[in-house]
């Protein structure tokens, strides 16, 4: 049986800050994660989040490494590039860009 990893900010990928004391619950700071990703990714899409004040998380995956947690896993195995971090870790959420496919 594989122990999950505890979480720590140095595990997730190209991590960018964001402070706002404005935001009061999980809304509000992905609302304000997905316009700190439109900066670096012109199209982004989330792949995970961690909301430190409840412990929830998603995608709710089992644990399949002991050097990170299932969810940052899942993320960058599909290409998460790209992290915010909402005010010191409070919150995290993992981004791509979405594949953007035209059609002639």
């Amino acid at each position: 049986m594989i122990t999950c990893a505890e979480l720590k900010a140095e595990m997730l990928p190209n991590r960018r800050t964001v402070h706002d004391p404005g935001i009061d619950g999980f809304d509000r700071a992905r609302e304000r994660a997905d316009r700190e990703a439109r900066g670096p990714l012109r199209e982004p899409m989330l792949l995970g989040w961690y909301d430190r004040r409840t412990g929830a998380f998603s995608p709710r995956v089992e644990c399949c490494s002991e050097e990170k947690p299932g969810w940052v896993v899942y993320a960058e195995s599909r290409g998460g590039s790209l992290t915010v971090d909402v005010n010191d870790g409070s919150y995290y959420f993992i981004y791509r860009e979405a594949s953007t496919t035209s059609v002639d």
